[in-house]
């Protein structure tokens, strides 16, 4: 029997408004600290309600990018439940196949909402 366990996220981000000392950011569905999100790295993306429910786990050779796509793009799998989405959460994974192993496990293990792929329960 194969033992896989989830790891901790590395960076999480949630809504939040601006204070009135911080530099002006435009943000995206009321996040505006994707700039924490690293660039040019691979891994998985949660995304979280106000409950604390995973509502869509994704995997991504470019995180921030892949965040932003969810977030802005009409052809997102949560593009119609954006606002419902509070909280980001990444886990930095280099090997494409541990990605991919990952995904899938989230998705079924913490029964996912959205994610319409991928889906053995």
């Amino acid at each position: 029997m194969i033992s896989i366990t989830i790891p901790k996220p590395d960076v999480t981000i949630v809504q939040r408004r601006q204070d009135s000392g911080e530099a002006t950011i435009k943000p995206i569905c009321g996040f505006i600290d994707l700039h924490e999100i690293p660039r040019d790295k691979g891994g998985i993306v949660l995304f979280y309600n106000r409950e604390d429910e995973l509502l869509f786990a994704g995997k991504a050779r470019k995180l921030r990018q892949r965040v932003k796509k969810h977030l802005e793009d009409n052809v997102s799998p949560i593009k119609d439940h954006r606002n419902e989405v509070n909280k980001i959460s990444i886990i930095l994974v280099d090997d494409p196949m541990e990605r991919e192993i990952y995904e899938t496990y989230i998705i079924n293990t913490l029964r996912a909402k959205y994610n319409t792929e991928k889906v053995f329960y």
